[in-house]
């Protein structure tokens, strides 16, 4: 396993595949890459495995590949589990789960192929040892991912074991928290990368438990996403004799943390979200960093910036699949709306946007470097509403809804009539 390179496949949401590639890109140059839908392929070694979960922003979690082959019914799942020398990975002493997705798969049951990639296993290491590993579906040694297409099925080891967005350091939530790795890939798209050149200044004014702002404050600090917390293959045999070099890639990435070179900003409209965020902030190591307020977003001043640094807005705000519109915006202006028995969401939600757009013409587009806004949303006619040209619109999935990042660009009459072209 040390001489012959591994098949690793890094899974991403829909639309971050060109980021995670040029993210895999950087933490492996040498590496042959294949982007695929859905997520990067790469050739690797142990130490790739190693640098991408602790690196990687953007990947849901980092596949080892283990056999892939033609199958027609249960039996050939059985065989092709059976391909695998599993005492390499396990001892019978510790534990495995087997997860199973499936796209167009000829297979009725699932769970019977499940059973039958677990069956191989432990009567491979038993007919081997004389003892048979048991299953733990809460916190197993080998995290096994068997995936069944149309006409071909591919085995994993997930050598994160937990999901990449789990860094550590969110313990406080909100109703809807942001994942760690869908706020990673709004600021990617961004190009937003923690210095005067690369977006400059970052607020989020709906900073909920502070996701957005604690990523930002980690890519500008040069924080390796993985350092908090536990992977998988750390308990798998073959990464065994790579603990010296392990310990290494995580002294490496202590080392290079840094000062940030641009200042971060937070606030939102509940002060018990932003002790929240404050908290989440000091987990993650980035408190320091980071200049948190309550308030509403349709009212907070923009930030005073040194001269010359442009700003970037980032923000998921709230809409109705995700959670209620609050502050100014529900409080409503007519006498009906004051009752919230009688409040209407999408009339706050139709208030709230063209009000935000408001406030952003006062009160951002006088910083002669410019303002740059980023707004997630599952609204396709948003630009309209909110009487602003985007500049860009990229699709993005935040969990089972499908949105749009847009990007606006502030400047001095920046308002307009809406369009009737506005198309998702």
């Amino acid at each position: 396993m040390h001489d012959q390179p591994l098949i690793l496949f890094l899974p991403c949401p829909a639309g971050v595949e060109p980021w995670l590639e040029e993210e895999v890109r950087r933490l492996c140059p040498a590496a042959p890459l294949q982007p695929r839908r859905g997520g990067i392929a790469l050739k690797g070694d142990l130490d790739a495995v190693m640098r991408l979960n602790l690196h990687s922003r953007l990947a849901q979690r980092v596949l080892i590949e283990l056999a892939h082959d033609e199958y027609r019914h249960e039996d050939d799942i059985y065989a092709l589990a059976g391909q695998v020398d599993w005492t390499a990975w396990i001892t019978p002493q510790q534990t495995l789960r087997v997860d199973t997705t499936a796209q167009r798969s000829p297979l009725k049951s699932l769970n019977f192929a499940t059973l039958r990639v677990k069956d191989a296993v432990c009567d491979q290491l038993r007919e081997a040892t004389g003892a048979r590993p048991s299953v733990d579906t809460r916190h197993p040694d080998l995290p096994l991912q068997l995936h069944l297409g149309e006409q071909f099925a591919t085995l994993y080891v997930d050598s994160s074991g937990e999901p990449l967005f789990k860094r550590g350091w969110r313990e406080d939530k909100g109703d809807a928290p942001l994942k760690e790795t869908l706020a990673a890939a709004m600021l990617a798209a961004a190009g937003w990368r923690g210095t005067p050149e690369t977006g400059g200044a970052l607020v989020d004014p709906c900073c909920g438990s502070g996701t957005i702002a604690i990523e930002a404050a980690q890519i500008a600090c040069g924080i390796a996403p993985g350092l908090l917390r536990r992977f998988a293959f750390e308990r798998l045999r073959p990464f065994q004799d790579q603990r010296a070099r392990w310990q290494q890639l995580k002294d490496e990435a202590r080392r290079a943390q840094h000062a940030p070179a641009v200042p971060i900003f937070a606030s939102d409209v509940a002060f018990r979200m932003v002790d929240f965020a404050r908290r989440n902030a000091e987990r993650a190591g980035v408190a320091h960093c980071i200049q948190f307020n309550g308030g509403d977003a349709l009212e907070r001043p923009a930030p005073a910036l040194p001269d010359g640094l442009p700003g970037t807005l980032m923000l998921n705000p709230p809409y109705g699949e995700r959670i209620e519109v609050r502050g100014k915006a529900a409080s409503g202006r007519g006498p009906a709306e004051r009752h919230p028995a009688e409040f209407d969401q999408r009339s706050a939600e139709d208030d709230f946007f063209p009000r935000l757009a408001a406030h952003w013409k006062r009160a951002y587009t006088q910083n002669p470097a410019g303002w740059t806004a980023w707004l997630l949303c599952p609204e396709m006619k948003l630009p309209g509403k909110m009487r602003l040209k985007e500049s860009r619109r990229i699709p993005m999935w935040n969990g089972p809804i499908e949105c749009r990042l847009f990007r606006f660009d502030l400047v001095a009459g920046s308002a307009r009539k809406p369009a009737a072209t506005d198309a998702g």
